[in-house]
């Protein structure tokens, strides 16, 4: 038996990790990737330390990431106390303090009890999401987005696909004061979008706004190409550019055509599972012989640019003539149409030793900074008094949200399956952690017909009876 994954980013990486839980040593996998093992867990090098220029973050609840840094023996990075403030292109709105009841009494003072609605709001949603974990565990898959974020949260899950975190909130009695300063900061630097994303993808991005996040030392990519040696998975680099239908006398097959610097190749699998993004400007991928035909899904990624910059910040910009006196080491910003740049952050090497300090104000630093486009010029000034080094990563990094876009099928065909729709009803590492073990278990359980498994109702309950 051979099973195909194409794409080596997390999800692909991840898959390629279930399948081989699911399917046992003795079939063939194979991983796909055009570039490079990681996708968008990636990290550039200023004075010969790395950075993340990817996906950064993972939160501590983050299960399936948490015990795949388990099983690889890697480490959680060491992180270093910072403080946030908030910046509406004027002044500070909010700035964080060393003092935990002060910083309590400023959200009130500022917005009432909007901060604890919306925690209660978000803790809700979360623990309702840590059901996926039982349900996979007990070897349950789902055909659909929708019939999975069905058995975590009902309908509500689903409509929360389709109405915009403002008006979710609103209806909470979260403030709009609130929304416009706070809310509006968090999707910005998440998601590089506004409070009209959906409410399913704006609780996932306020959940990794919250304290406990985590990220791997040595890089969050080393997960992937840990996941693909654990999987005993054989990696192709070479880019894929089309499936057919290939019938043979048992069953069906799917004929995967693909080129390398060498050649142009292809070969023959029972399972393909596609792991990178099937929309217009991503997808170089066509599919011949489907009927229905298969074709691009609509919708777009969004243009997110990660800039990272050795230099010595401008603290005069945010008000603070003396650089000796900025307390900030991470700055959101709320939606005004001033502003050039999402967020800008001091941020540390992938590799942090016991001795290692972040760098004061007055020094040169390595920054990350998010944008829309590439900095100017002019706009680099701005926030710099000096720099050394600029380096742009234009990230396509996450679908570009709003709330009347269908999510993609995961089942292409009988035994082709799409692991990235799941990125649209919110992307994160984690969520697509999900979707690799939800494609591996449905898969499997397909396969071998244990339709039992898949799409089942009350799964709470039945679990539950079960123990």
């Amino acid at each position: 038996m051979k099973l195909a994954v194409i794409g080596a980013g997390i999800g692909g990486a991840a898959a390629a990790h279930f399948l081989r839980l699911q399917f046992g040593k003795e079939v063939k996998i194979d991983v796909y990737e055009k570039a490079v093992v990681g996708g968008r867990l990636a990290t550039v090098t200023v004075n010969n330390q790395q950075y993340e220029s990817g996906g950064s973050v993972i939160h501590s609840l983050n299960l399936h990431m948490q015990d795949f840094v388990k099983k690889l023996g890697l480490k959680h990075r060491r992180e270093v106390a910072i403080k946030t403030a908030i910046f509406n292109g004027d002044q500070f709105i909010l700035e964080e303090t060393d003092w935990y009841l002060l910083n309590l009494f400023r959200l009130w003072w500022r917005y009432g009890i909007s901060f604890l609605r919306l925690q209660m709001w978000v803790e809700e949603i979360m623990e309702k999401f840590m059901r996926i974990y039982k349900y996979q565990a007990y070897g349950h898959a789902f055909s659909t987005v929708e019939e999975l974020l069905r058995s975590l949260g009902g309908d509500r899950f689903v409509n929360m696909t389709h109405r915009s975190v403002a008006e979710s909130l609103l209806e909470l009695g979260v403030s709009q004061r609130f929304i416009d300063e706070v809310i509006a900061a968090v999707m910005r630097v998440n998601y590089g979008q506004s409070v009209s994303i959906p409410a399913f993808v704006g609780a996932v991005s306020l959940v990794g706004a919250q304290a406990n996040l985590w990220s791997v030392e040595g890089g969050n990519k080393l997960v992937c190409s840990g996941l693909l040696k654990l999987a005993n998975a054989n990696l192709i680099h070479g880019k894929v550019t089309a499936i057919s239908l290939h019938n043979s006398e048992e069953n069906t097959l799917y004929k995967v055509r693909y080129e390398t610097e060498e050649e142009n190749q292809s070969d023959l699998y029972d399972i393909v599972i596609i792991a990178f993004p099937l929309h217009h400007e991503m997808a170089n991928i066509t599919f011949e012989d489907f009927k229905p035909p298969i074709t691009a899904f609509p919708g777009s990624y969004h243009h997110t640019v990660s800039s990272i910059i050795h230099g010595y910040l401008n603290s005069s910009y945010f008000g603070f003539p003396d650089p000796k006196l900025f307390p900030f080491a991470s700055i959101l910003t709320t939606d005004s149409p001033d502003l050039f740049f999402s967020s800008i952050g001091n941020i540390c090497p992938v590799n942090i030793s016991s001795a290692f300090r972040r760098k004061q104000p007055q020094e040169a630093a390595i920054w990350k900074v998010f944008s829309h486009q590439p900095l100017s010029k002019q706009e680099l000034k701005t926030l710099f008094r000096s720099y050394y080094s600029v380096q742009d990563t234009d990230w396509l990094a996450y679908p570009h949200y709003n709330s009347d876009k269908k999510i993609p099928p995961i089942i292409l065909h009988n035994n082709l399956y799409y692991l990235n729709g799941i990125e649209w009803a919110a992307s994160a590492m984690e969520m697509s952690a999900v979707g690799a073990k939800n494609v591996a278990l449905l898969a499997y359980n397909r396969w071998y017909q244990h339709l039992d498994k898949i799409d089942q109702k009350d799964l709470m309950h039945k679990i539950k009876t079960e123990l």
